[in-house]
């Protein structure tokens, strides 16, 4: 894993593009190398595919649930042992500080085992049907080839959340990281086989999403397609996948909010609300891109999160004390950039983290945005970028309004001492996750998933593995009596 010429992972070999391109993933940081990676085609993927059908077909995986238990908790042993050097590895691909990279990747490991436990005790059920001379079985099997592409943002965890569940319900892969932060996932197909994986089973495949993604969209022996990332491409899987009568995963963007209320711990409030923005420097489909606040206490929120967005420590992503890394292009900064400078220009208010700019690179300043009403762009589209809007709210009812008012339904949070209050709001909000009194958390036992242009099905939990699995009815005539 410390070479710096990446490979693919086809039928259990490490191998370059069948047409022998290649190209750089380079530090958002520092402008460096990161490694070299294979630029791989159609062709490749096609490969890949045939590998993981006969995987599925002939190496024992759909069906030895035991062969699949072993395997997913030995990768997140392996895993485990490797954190730092992984860690290492994906911080300098993608420029998120170190400090959380390491705590994402530790923690991965998590959903291997839970996924492996899942497979381990999911039950089948036994309806009992109108004729009591026939016994009903309902199973659920494997789809066969699942095509899964992972975004450059947090590829380890995120890859964990979608191929556990994958794999533990019988599944086989067809990998593609994405070509700005490749290396990470590459260095991690390496340890599949040392898990005890069978050939086939796992496939890493390399390159842009024009090739790659559309070839795995394409192929005719891929039943599922899993998907991460924003919406206009996720309308494309979507759309390739309805094509072929091919179901998809799609998790995609979001503006989520955290709503405040007058009698929340407003302490907790403010420090949960500045590391939902902060976090990956702002560059997460949850991050908490929106604060909600009743009037009441709007002006002391805006000014204690004013502070703490302010006070956040932006520098090198691998030195422990960064709060705030660089974010992933230049291309990425002007897009933010823009979007605060129409809010200034509208005459909102802007106060951002002093001396960031001076920094050059890819850094913007940790950012917060009042003064706007909910329908600006700043507050409507997602930034992508550590930028807040602060909205303020009449009453409860209008705060789950502003919340509510956007295409995403991703994520939120709730905050409040009023326990009916917290279960009435979270109702009503139209998100797929919703943390009361916290934010960002995450549980390989939870499903996670978004409503609207966030995107649609279930990776995690229960309903992670169901998502992963086709329902069978089985009936059986065991007597010939009336």
């Amino acid at each position: 894993m410390t070479q710096h010429a990446y490979l693919m992972l086809i039928d259990g070999k490490l191998v370059p593009a069948l047409s022998g391109e290649a190209a750089q993933s380079r530090d958002p940081y520092t402008g460096a190398v990161v490694g070299a990676y294979p630029d791989g085609a159609a062709e490749d993927v096609d490969l890949a595919v045939k590998a993981a059908v006969s995987a599925f077909e002939s190496s024992g995986w759909a069906t030895d649930v035991a062969l699949r238990i072993r395997c997913l908790r030995s990768l997140a042993d392996l895993i485990e042992a490797n954190v730092t050097e992984f860690a290492l590895l994906e911080s300098s691909d993608n420029g998120k500080p170190i400090r959380e990279v390491s705590g994402s990747i530790a923690k991965s490991p998590q959903w291997y085992r839970y996924a492996a436990s899942v497979a381990e005790t999911f039950p089948f059920t036994s309806p009992l049907g109108a004729d009591p001379s026939v016994v009903s079985l309902t199973v659920r099997e494997p789809y066969g080839v699942v095509g899964v592409q992972v975004p450059w943002n947090s590829p380890s965890v995120l890859l964990a959340q979608i191929a556990s569940m994958c794999l533990a319900a019988g599944n086989t892969v067809v990998i593609k990281p994405s070509e700005m932060a490749p290396c990470s996932l590459l260095a991690l197909a390496e340890l599949f086989a040392d898990a005890g994986f069978p050939n086939g089973v796992v496939n890493v495949v390399s390159g842009d999403g024009a090739s790659v993604g559309a070839a795995l969209c394409d192929h005719p022996d891929v039943a599922r397609l899993a998907f991460t990332g924003g919406p206009q491409a996720g309308r494309i899987v979507a759309g390739k996948g309805a094509e072929r009568l091919v179901p998809s995963t799609l998790e995609l963007g979001g503006k989520s909010a955290n709503l405040v209320f007058p009698d929340a711990d407003l302490e907790r409030a403010v420090e949960a609300i500045a590391a939902g923005i902060l976090s990956s420097s702002g560059q997460s489909c949850v991050a908490g891109s929106r604060a909600v606040v009743h009037i009441d206490v709007f002006d002391e929120v805006r000014e204690r999160v004013e502070a703490a967005v302010g006070g956040a420590r932006v520098g090198d992503p691998r030195d422990p004390t960064t709060d705030v890394g660089p974010l992933i292009s230049a291309a990425q900064c002007e897009y933010v950039a823009g979007l605060v400078e129409s809010a200034r220009v509208a005459g909102g208010r802007v106060v951002e983290a002093a001396g960031v700019r001076e920094l050059g690179g890819n850094f913007y300043p940790p950012t917060v945005v009042s003064g706007v009403p909910a329908d600006a762009d700043i507050a409507q589209k997602e930034v992508f970028g550590p930028v807040l809007v602060c909205l303020p709210a009449t009453s409860e009812a209008e705060a789950v309004r502003i919340a509510n008012d956007t295409r995403y339904g991703l994520a939120a949070g709730v905050w409040t001492r009023d326990l009916s209050r917290a279960f009435r709001v979270s109702q009503r909000l139209h998100a797929g996750s919703v943390w009361v009194n916290q934010y960002r958390r995450t549980d390989p036992a939870f499903p996670f998933g978004g409503y609207g242009e966030s995107g649609y099905g279930r990776v995690s939990g229960i309903d992670g593995f169901m998502e992963m699995t086709r329902v069978k009815s089985i009936q059986m005539k065991i007597s010939d009596e009336s």
